[in-house]
């Protein structure tokens, strides 16, 4: 074997010492959630500073000819007993006392205390340089090997890079109110303590408003608890927007509440706010938690198994295959649960945990950045049982206790940040809608699963909308595809009405005793306010040529392998302002939906013309030619109209007082015909996704020319996306560009007009209509699974929290028949699985 010096020389030229931008992985390896805490300890390549399990170095040496690994391998300090024992002078673990991750006071970020080794290993004899050896090496070996192990290990890892370690949730704006605060001369004063609610008498959680100086009750919480929602109701009706809390006023400041902005905020002239209404900051004492404690005390709890996590029982562990918990990476609990679902999927498991060894096989040279070999990662680490392993206990050093619920589990860092990359939101560590995600991630596969087997087609299903104008009772066929069945919650079919009044009743009253009821709302009640016919009142007619009324009625044109329902629990006030319906909904183990099939025309029924609505134009504006006037009266090419078209100003700008942007607004009044600012926002609310979003207003019937479409290069991404969903790249292409580029409503236009692509070819695994069987094209359409409209359920994802933006999801998932809770790295028997508090339940079709 050659002299350990003598292959260090040789390789010198590719060891490399990282420079400011460097990806240095060395928390995780690539290809497995192995890491320095693992077995074997995790591999750094010395040149492009991918980590590697001990069972892929080998692989990435024999790939790359790269020879140098730095080896890194932590082990867990044993504790000294009297770290634990609370009568050896040491200090308790401190409380936090501020609303934050990695600061003084906050929370703090679990620091396991381990002895690192560290190491220079050569492959393929696996030859090791430790910093001892390098002292007797040459200078130039000794030099650049040591500033790439220092720099290596100095370097923030990706992981630590993506990561908030510093979080504070007390950082505040300052409201854009607080300069130039109206406060009325109406000779209030108030008082230094003895407050209640001028409406209800509530002694707790009461605020002042700091232009009227009314003296209110604050929100109610989604358990029940808190205010009346009084000094809310109070900014609605007279639009003052800031309100202090009453108790939490010292000399160092206060909460201050911007209602118009929806957020705590900083006051910079609170003191003379407060001096307004007779009360001397610097005298004030607090006697009530500011709202950063309550936060506080709720985040304390999510780790205790409250609610929906089944507090109160002893749970049993479980370890195993299938079993493996997640670690939250900082509000990640909405991910962990929609990939613990989803892994549980057959189509999910063939695609990217069978394969996995053929997809790492074909791994690119950089597996970090590759959807498919992330997502194989994710998948095999939750379901080979290699990471399902107890954590270890810092107090019990011979592993004698019974294990705990926590597992080592997996940290799923780089799967997160890759499917996040871009994302406005799920880039961040904010709290995030899991049902959103759902669909990002499908989204995500539906792009990376353009040639071969795509699992998401487990979900997709067609939806048909039949809409029946009844003046004319002729009817319009419409179909488009989906993925999730958004059940509505109709709360005035609630079974409990009495008990949710009485306790409505004495809420008011100042009760604090007063129960928590929760609405009973029947599933069979969600299911017909899906099915009941719609009322369309401004319905435009091409058969009578005018507005009208029409009743829509939404069938499922197709059943698919696995269904997921959404409960709309999460919806908007009056003052849009994002609410949680607190309710309990008896959601059935099995489900027969086969009464929803649609049925498609009816014999003897009559279709409406295919004729667009006449464009909006001025009235009172004569309709002029492109230059602006008639010139020549017998020259009918100065006649291409400008067509103006006429929008509600007031709608536009109440819009744009809730934060939308302008052009947005101007397309909502246009697309919903000016009938007014319900379905203005009901427009705003299905396209804020859209990528135009925010674009200008392009009338329809407007060209790059005269005679001509818009000819701006159309999306390759966009095209394969569609012609994976079994279109050709003609109906692709005809599609995007009547839909200005956008790929969600060219997939919408794609079915609204089936009729007028049955002429066109259609892709089918790449067959052309001369080639397929007998000589006739197959129906244009996606590739969707057809069959039973018969259910069982399997996984349900639950919330628990005020709104999606906070909070905490878990999942429960039926494996072998014995229902599992997965709450992030706890996974355990699940005892009382709360089916009725679900968010999203998953079902599978029933064999018959």
């Amino acid at each position: 074997m050659a002299d350990v010096g003598e292959v260090l020389m040789s390789v010198l030229s590719t060891i490399r010492v990282p420079k400011p931008g460097d990806r240095v992985h060395k928390d995780e390896c690539a290809l497995s959630f192995s890491s320095p805490e693992s077995e074997g300890g995790l591999y750094v390549c010395m040149n492009s500073f991918l980590g590697f399990g001990g069972q892929y170095v080998d692989r990435h040496h024999a790939r790359s000819g790269q020879r140098a690994y730095l080896h890194i391998t932590r082990t867990r300090k044993a504790k000294k007993e009297e770290d634990n024992n609370s009568g050896s002078g040491h200090p308790p673990k401190k409380k936090p006392t501020r609303l934050a991750i990695g600061i003084e006071g906050g929370f703090d970020v679990e620091q396991e205390l381990y002895e690192e080794d560290v190491k220079v290993v050569i492959l393929p004899d696996r030859q090791e340089v430790t910093s001892e050896d390098l002292a007797t090496m040459p200078d130039v070996v000794r030099e650049r090997v040591s500033l790439s192990m220092a720099g290596i290990m100095a370097a923030d890892s990706v992981s630590h890079t993506l990561q908030v370690q510093q979080w504070d949730g007390e950082v505040r704006q300052e409201s854009r109110h607080a300069a130039d605060l109206k406060q009325l001369d109406n000779g209030v004063k108030i008082p230094p303590s003895g407050w209640r609610c001028e409406v209800c008498d509530l002694q707790e959680n009461i605020w002042m408003n700091l232009t009227d100086g009314k003296v209110l009750c604050g929100r109610r919480y989604f358990d029940g608890s808190g205010g009346n929602n009084h000094a809310l109701l109070h900014f609605q009706e007279t639009g003052y927007p800031l309100a202090v809390k009453l108790g939490t006023i010292t000399p160092d400041g206060a909460d201050v509440y911007s209602y118009d902005e929806d957020d705590m905020v900083l006051d910079a002239k609170l003191p003379e706010h407060l001096s307004h209404f007779g009360i001397d900051m610097m005298t004030m004492e607090k006697t009530e938690r500011t709202m950063t404690e309550l936060e506080i005390a709720v985040n304390q709890r999510v780790g205790e198994w409250e609610v929906i996590q089944e507090s109160g029982t002893t749970l049993r562990p479980m370890f195993g295959p299938g079993l493996t918990g997640m670690k939250n990476l900082g509000n990640s609990c909405y991910l962990n649960s929609v990939m613990q679902v989803l892994f549980t999927v057959p189509d999910f498991q063939s695609k990217y945990v069978s394969n996995i060894d053929k997809i790492i096989h074909d791994a690119p040279s950089d597996p970090t950045q590759d959807f498919k070999t992330q997502v194989a990662k994710l998948g095999y680490g939750l379901l080979s049982g290699e990471y399902s392993k107890p954590a270890p206990d810092p107090g019990d050093e011979n592993g004698a206790s019974e294990p705990r619920g926590d597992q080592i589990g997996i940290a799923p860092q780089m799967f997160k940040a890759l499917v996040g990359r871009g994302h406005p939101e799920f880039s961040t560590n904010r709290q995030q809608d899991a049902q959103e995600f759902l669909l990002h991630f499908i989204n995500m596969v539906e792009r990376n699963c353009r040639s071969g087997s795509n699992p998401s087609e487990a979900f997709r299903f067609l939806v048909e909308e039949r809409i029946v104008c009844q003046q004319s009772q002729k009817a319009k066929y419409t179909q488009r595809v989906d993925y999730i069945v958004q059940l509505p919650v109709p709360m005035d079919q609630a079974t409990n009405t009495e008990e949710l009044q009485e306790a409505e009743r004495r809420r008011e009253e100042g009760d604090t005793s007063a129960p928590t009821v929760r609405a009973q709302i029947p599933f069979t009640a969600c299911m017909a306010a899906l099915s009941e016919p719609e009322i369309l009142t401004d319905f435009w007619s091409s058969a009578v040529q005018t507005k009208t009324t029409a009743t829509k009625t939404t069938r499922f044109a197709s059943f698919p392998d696995h269904l997921v329902i959404q409960i709309k629990k999460f919806t908007f006030g009056l003052d849009w302002v994002p609410k949680k319906l607190d309710v309990s909904i008896d959601v059935p183990d099995t489900l027969d939906l086969s009464a929803l099939r649609a049925t498609g025309q009816q014999p003897g029924e009559e279709l409406l013309p295919e004729v667009a609505p006449p464009p909006l134009m001025t009235p009172d504006v004569e309709v002029k030619g492109i230059l602006g006037s008639h010139f020549n009266e017998e020259d009918d090419s100065l006649y291409s109209p400008l067509l103006s078209p006429v929008l509600d100003d007031s709608t536009v700008s109440q819009l744009c007082d809730m934060g939308f942007p302008l052009e947005a607004c101007r397309k909502a009044v246009y697309y919903t015909g000016n009938t007014g600012i319900d379905a203005a926002m009901n427009w705003i609310m299905s396209h804020m996704d859209d990528p135009d979003f925010s674009a200008p207003l392009v009338l329809p019937g407007c060209s790059s020319g005269a005679g001509t479409t818009p000819t701006e290069s159309l999306s390759e991404e966009h095209l394969a996306t569609i012609v994976s969903m079994g279109f050709s790249r003609d109906q692709a292409t005809k599609a995007l560009r009547a839909t200005s580029n956008v790929l969600d409503r060219a997939v919408d236009w794609i079915f609204s007009h089936l009729d007028d692509l049955e002429s066109m070819d259609v892709s089918e695994g790449g067959r052309s209509a001369a080639e397929s069987e007998g000589g006739r094209d197959p129906p244009p359409g996606p590739r969707v699974r057809d069959g039973p409209g018969k259910y069982e359920l399997f996984a349900f994802i639950s919330h628990m929290g005020t709104s999606t933006m906070c909070g905490h999801y878990v999942s429960h998932i039926k494996k072998d028949q014995q229902w599992v809770i997965f709450n992030d790295q706890k996974v355990c028997a699940s005892e009382k699985p709360p089916k009725d508090l679900g968010y999203l339940y998953f079902y599978r079709r029933v064999a018959e």
